[in-house]
Order: structure tokens, then C-alpha cells, then sequence
């Protein structure tokens, strides 16, 4: 199949997958309406609307190619950035630091994945920009809780920019043999890291019993996470067929990028729970904000950008 054909053949089973999962809520709120409102079923009614919505917004930065994948990563980027910083107590000190990360280190960032330049994108944010945040500050001459408050903007910036710009960079991987299907990588990614967080959700309810991290994410069990971990490293493996893998490495790929998602998730539900919030934002309707959509996705894409380019480009 053409590039064409197989975003489309993608894409047509998604729609349907929603479809299905759309009548489905629609009948359990018939069901269980007569009893009164129901938060499970609200929940999973909203998150449902909520993803044809998102598909929707992906399909058509799809349709605009390399430019739209970039200019809508770079929105998620600036959109999480935000709410990241939100909860953070900033100083008067830090308003260049933080202008300096918004106008000027996210921007560069993206333009340099729009050019292509690994050797400059891969080390951009780590190096230069974490060097030039404290120098900015310094010169503001805000001592208080110095450290503290420079470590937090990395940090943001590390998290926000630089982990979220690996998935639009996987455009920039020379495959062999896989030339102008790179965005179909990031569908990859996408639906696998996605559809596991959806699976760990259903297991969770179905048959979960044992926390795993009850101080961290008290939903999460043992049980969620093997069978969402499972089942979407056999839905990565059967989406072989999307990208430059075999069956069992894609099955590997997407065994891997499954695991840094929940390790991610963790790490983003330890922030929010020393911030004293449940999630970061209200961005999404039944999702909560950008970056609680995004959790699993920011470890999972820099793993799997480079296993990719390491192993399968020239």
C-alpha cells in the first residue's frame, strides 16, 4: 500500500474503533440513566468525545504534512509549558528566564527540528538552554531559593519542549526503504502509548484490586498495568504493518515505549501530587489538561526516537 492508503486504512479503523466504542457509551448512559448520573459512565462519555476530537485535530495536521505535525507539537508544547509553569511559585526574578523559555528556547527547538539539525536539536535544550536560564536569572539578582527556582524551569523545559519535539522528529529519521512514511511513526506511537493508558483504565476497573503506587496514582493497579501493558504491546505488534519493524520488534518497540509511558505517568502524577492538584489543567473535557494527556508520551517519545534512529536508519 501507498503512504496514502495505509493513513487512510489507519485512520478508517480508528473512526470505527470510536464508533463502536461512541454506541457503547451512548447505551450504558441509556441504561444506567433512570438511576441517576453516573461518574464512571460521565467520564468515559467525555473522554470518548473528547478523542474524536483529537483525531480529528491529528488527521488534519497529518493532511499538512511536516508542517502541521511540527506546528501542532509545538502548540502541545507551549500549551504544556504553560500549565507546568502555572504551578510553579514564580518570582519577579524569574520573568526573563521564563520569557527566554516561551519566545525563545521552544521556538529554536522546533525550528531546528523543521531543519533537520540533529547534531544542534539533540542537545540544544540540555546544554545551551539549561546554561542560559540560570545566567538570565542570575543577572535579575533574585537569590532567593535560587537553585530551587532555576532547577524548576529546566526542568519544565525538559519535560514540556524538549521530550515532546522527539515526536515530530521522528519525521526527520532516514529509514531506508521507508522514505515519506515517517508520520506513520508517530501514529505509532501515539495510538500505542495512548491505547495502553485506555487499556490500563479498563483492566484497572475490570479486575483490579492491588495498587501499585497508591501514594502516587491510587487508580493504578497491578492488574491494569499488565493487562494495559500487555494488550497494547500485541495492538503495537499487530500495527507492524504501519512501520519499518517486523512483527515481534514492533511488538518489542511497543512493549518498551508502553513501559516508559507508566514510569512517565508516575513521575508526572509525583509532581502533581506535591503541587496539591489532581490534574494539570481542564484543557480537555474528561481529560483534564495538555500535560495529563501527554504523560505517557513525553518519556515514551525520546526512547523510541532513539532506539529508532540507533537501530533502522542509515
Amino acid at each position: 500500500m501507498t503512504v496514502t492508503e495505509q493513513t487512510l486504512a489507519l485512520f478508517g479503523g480508528i473512526a470505527v474503533v470510536l464508533t463502536v466504542a461512541s454506541l457503547i457509551g451512548l447505551l450504558l448512559q441509556r441504561r444506567y440513566a433512570a438511576e441517576g448520573p453516573n461518574a464512571v459512565i460521565d467520564n468515559l462519555n467525555s473522554r470518548i468525545k473528547a478523542w474524536w476530537v483529537m483525531v480529528c485535530v491529528i488527521s488534519i495536521a497529518f493532511a499538512f504534512g511536516k508542517a502541521g505535525v511540527i506546528v501542532l507539537f509545538a502548540f502541545a508544547s507551549f500549551a504544556a509549558l504553560r500549565e507546568f509553569m502555572t504551578l510553579l511559585p514564580t518570582r519577579r526574578g524569574d520573568h526573563y528566564a521564563l520569557g527566554a523559555a516561551f519566545f525563545v528556547v521552544l521556538p529554536l527547538q522546533y525550528y531546528l527540528v523543521w531543519i533537520e539539525w540533529y547534531g544542534l536539536y539533540s542537545i540544544f535544550i540540555p546544554v545551551y538552554a539549561f546554561l542560559l536560564l540560570p545566567i538570565v536569572a542570575a543577572l535579575r539578582g533574585d537569590t532567593t531559593n535560587f537553585m530551587r527556582r532555576v532547577a524548576e524551569v529546566q526542568w519544565a523545559l525538559m519535560i514540556c519542549v524538549f521530550c515532546i519535539s522527539h515526536v515530530p522528529a521522528l519525521l526527520t529519521l532516514p529509514i531506508p526503504d521507508y522514505e515519506g512514511r515517517q508520520v506513520l511513526l508517530i501514529a505509532f506511537l501515539v495510538l500505542v502509548v495512548q491505547s495502553s493508558d485506555v487499556l490500563q483504565y479498563v483492566w484497572g476497573k475490570l479486575l483490579g484490586s492491588r495498587k501499585i503506587a497508591p501514594l502516587l496514582s491510587p487508580s493504578k493497579t497491578v492488574e491494569g498495568f499488565v493487562g494495559g501493558v500487555a494488550s497494547a504491546s500485541l495492538i503495537g505488534a499487530a500495527l507492524w504493518w504501519i512501520t519499518p519493524f517486523a512483527p515481534w520488534q514492533a511488538g518489542i518497540m511497543a512493549l518498551i515505549i508502553n513501559l516508559m509511558g507508566f514510569l512517565g505517568g508516575l513521575v508526572m502524577s509525583a509532581i502533581k501530587r506535591d503541587r496539591g492538584v489532581k490534574d494539570w489543567g481542564h484543557m480537555i473535557e474528561g481529560h483534564g489538561g495538555m500535560l495529563d494527556r501527554l504523560d505517557s508520551v513525553i518519556f515514551a517519545a525520546p526512547i523510541f526516537f532513539h532506539i529508532t534512529r540507533y537501530w533502522w536508519t542509515i
